[in-house]
């Protein structure tokens, strides 16, 4: 395997399928938003800030990424930035392919000034508690409890 962690915004070729992949790993969250508008404002997220995704390749085969999102919790617009859209194929998985995308994250992040950043989670809060991360707290969304976590850069 050839890993590369690369930006999406230099592979946009993939764009669609992330954001296609994202939309199915997170249904509960795009109920609202049809998988077509949710890949034209991920792909517009490339270049404007919204949606910075770092994205995993293997050769020219994507295996996952993550993103550094100005917002991504509609209850909480005060908090950010986030990140979001952590997700690894399945058969990629076990690798520790996810820690190193949000690593690269992190790092992009901190180069970037800022001083923390943040997620929210509704069944991996243990998953990052050992990665660093702090719980805010927890709350109820999508009918389902959710997990608001914080860690500082």
């Amino acid at each position: 395997m050839s890993l590369r962690l690369v930006w999406l915004a230099e592979h946009m070729q993939h764009s669609n399928t992330y954001a296609e992949w994202i939309h199915r790993q997170f249904h509960y969250e795009y109920a609202d938003q049809p998988l077509t508008e949710w890949q034209r404002e991920f792909a517009e997220g490339q270049t404007n800030g919204d949606w910075r995704c770092l994205i995993a390749l293997d050769g020219e085969r994507l295996l996952g990424g993550a993103a550094l999102a100005r917002a991504d919790l509609a209850q909480r617009p005060d908090l950010g930035p986030w990140l979001a859209c952590v997700l690894v194929s399945p058969e990629s998985r076990g690798q520790g392919l996810a820690e190193k995308l949000t690593e690269g994250i992190a790092g992009e992040a901190r180069k970037q000034g800022l001083p923390r950043f943040y997620l929210h989670t509704q069944n991996k809060q243990d998953y990052y508690a050992k990665r660093g991360w702090t719980v805010l707290e927890r709350f109820q969304a999508w009918d389902n409890e959710q997990w608001l976590m914080v860690r500082d850069l």
